[in-house]
């Protein structure tokens, strides 16, 4: 099984390297318009599909670079720092334990040139009462939102939710209230805001089916206001068609920034190619989020915490880490904690609790938990001797994932649990994952964020729903856990021994009942070319920001990539 993985990389290499030297580089600008080479920045990985909204509120469809280059948030949070960057907002604080108040910095303005108010943020928070707005869970405790003057807002909440507020400060973008007010509800939701009016350093200039292209604006107020300058004048986000034309690409020089996983990056990286990735060597990423497997625990027998802990017990993570891989990812903590949420990781209850990844461990817990292979066919049956038959799906061309899948179930049968990997159509997958149609998935939904609490919030939300969409896709219910989740949310984020105690609680109820099973780190996937711009984020440098166009990633800082950026020297 090991040589299966060391061969494909190279010869895919090799392919793409003759490709890459084939194809024509000129005409980048392509239906869209052609834009001056050595001041444009091209970047991929993140738009799967030609851009069809600029809408804001529509957080999973949006066109790359809608919220961060031309919509703003009150704050960034970088989490290489773990710091809180005020940005529309000048700053705030809770006055009270249910009122925050909020300062907003002046002389900020919409790039139609009306003034930034105290009134666009009381407006955009109301949108969250509007029946379906992704800002809508905020109501459930928030009871009033005052604009004292045009630059202080004051909210009042019924309780307070520290974490979740924090979380939304910075994840959520301001909406201009003298356009956005004369809109119907359902043209806020869903309509596609083909002008998109803004405040942050970049204005629509075009798009088309395989890209979305963006012009500096030469007034953003952070120029002024904090010394912040983005380098490239025009930035052009090309549509994915696939991982393998974005690695020709990337070699061609015709990218600048590619989001995908790439495989053979370590050929790339050590072959002297000009590609670049945040570390020099392994793992080259830094983890963006927790890829899981994910148990439908409603189904027999993954209602069952002993057989859910036994299936994580089988798993061959080196094979996964190492021959999927190649070393871009590592293996998650038990707890499936990513590494900046390190110091919430309570070292004792994982020594106590976890589960040790190791076949023999497997079969010891499955036999004791009464599974036994009753028919000598090789797999084992419930206690009540009925077969056990899974299937795991993940996204069909989602290679790396398809790979770890087959070793999953290779590793799963090894200790006579009979689970088949199989790849549907992406939207297939979604509507079996929402719907409760699955036995075994793998996910990541959730990112690196301020907190923890938005990883418990994902792995424990209850109610279980007929449709769930975004959080605990394996409607796994314990009414004790969901209550600490939203303990944790009440403590400030700043308070790290108290955010510790409670995580560590929650912690001992993950590793005893496995809703979720953590696997690796998925990887912040980011190759970078030097052929046109230089100084990107590095392990090595004083740029250390997110290296990433991925939604919700600039205001994780990655704003602050761009005003790093220099023009690579001119070859003499």
């Amino acid at each position: 099984m090991r040589n299966r993985y060391r061969f494909l990389i190279p010869l895919a290499l090799v392919s793409l390297m003759a490709t890459s030297c084939a194809s024509d580089t000129e005409g980048d600008g392509g239906a869209a318009g052609d834009y001056p080479r050595a001041e444009t920045l091209y970047t991929g990985g993140t738009q799967w599909g030609p851009p069809s909204t600029w809408n804001p509120l529509d957080t999973g469809n949006y066109a790359t670079g809608t919220v961060g280059l031309v919509y703003e948030t009150l704050f960034l949070f970088e989490p290489q720092s773990g710091e809180y960057i005020p940005w529309l907002a000048e700053s705030g604080e809770w006055v009270d334990d249910s009122t925050y108040e909020l300062k907003l910095r002046q002389g900020v303005q919409w790039s139609d040139g009306e003034d930034f108010t105290a009134d666009d943020v009381v407006f955009t928070v109301e949108l969250g009462q509007i029946e379906g707005s992704t800002y809508g869970n905020l109501w459930e405790w928030l009871e009033s939102a005052e604009a004292v003057d045009d630059h202080t807002v004051r909210f009042t909440f019924s309780q307070a939710n520290y974490a979740q507020w924090a979380n939304w400060l910075y994840f959520n973008a301001i909406v201009p209230e003298h356009i956005w007010s004369e809109r119907s509800d359902e043209e806020i939701l869903t309509g596609a805001n083909e002008e998109p009016v803004g405040t942050g350093p970049y204005a629509y200039e075009a798009h088309d089916q395989d890209r979305q292209v963006w012009k500096k604006r030469d007034e953003w107020w952070a120029t002024e206001a904090l010394g912040h300058e983005v380098a490239p004048t025009y930035i052009v986000d090309v549509v994915n068609t696939s991982n393998e034309a974005a690695l020709g690409q990337v070699l061609q020089g015709n990218i600048d920034m590619n989001n995908n996983f790439l495989p053979g990056v370590a050929q790339l990286v050590q072959g002297g190619y000009g590609v670049e990735t945040y570390y020099p060597e392994e793992p080259y990423m830094l983890a963006a989020n927790t890829a899981w497997l994910v148990p439908n625990t409603t189904k027999e027998p993954m209602d069952d915490p002993e057989f859910r802990k036994a299936l994580s017990a089988s798993i061959d993570m080196d094979e996964i880490v190492t021959n999927v891989y190649g070393g871009l990812v590592t293996e998650a903590n038990p707890t499936g904690l990513l590494p900046a949420w390190e110091e919430y990781i309570d070292t004792e209850v994982v020594e106590e609790y976890a589960t040790p990844r190791d076949p023999d461990v497997a079969k010891d817990i499955l036999e004791e938990a009464g599974y036994e292979d009753t028919n000598n066919d090789g797999f084992v049956e419930t206690p009540d001797g009925d077969p056990i038959d899974l299937t795991l799906i993940v996204p069909s061309g989602w290679t790396d994932w398809m790979e770890s899948a087959r070793v999953i179930s290779e590793s799963a049968e090894a200790v006579g649990i009979k689970v088949t990997a199989e790849f549907p159509e992406f939207n297939d997958l979604v509507d079996q994952r929402n719907s409760g149609e699955f036995d075994l998935v793998i996910n990541n939904e959730r990112q690196i964020s301020n907190t923890p609490w938005t990883y418990y919030d994902y792995i424990f939300r209850l109610p279980v729903q007929e449709q769930q969409t975004t959080v605990n896709f394996g409607r796994y219910e314990n009414e004790d856990a969901w209550e600490l989740v939203g303990e944790l949310d009440g403590v400030p984020v700043e308070d790290v021994e108290a955010v510790r105690e409670v995580a560590g609680e929650l912690q001992q109820i993950h590793l005893e009942e496995m809703p979720v099973i953590p696997l690796w780190y998925n990887g912040l996937w980011s190759q970078t070319s030097n052929t046109v711009w230089t100084n990107w984020p590095s392990s090595e440098t004083d740029n250390n920001y997110l290296p990433s166009t991925w939604r919700g990633y600039f205001q994780l800082g990655s704003i602050l990539m761009l005003t790093e950026l220099e023009p690579a020297p001119e070859e003499e």
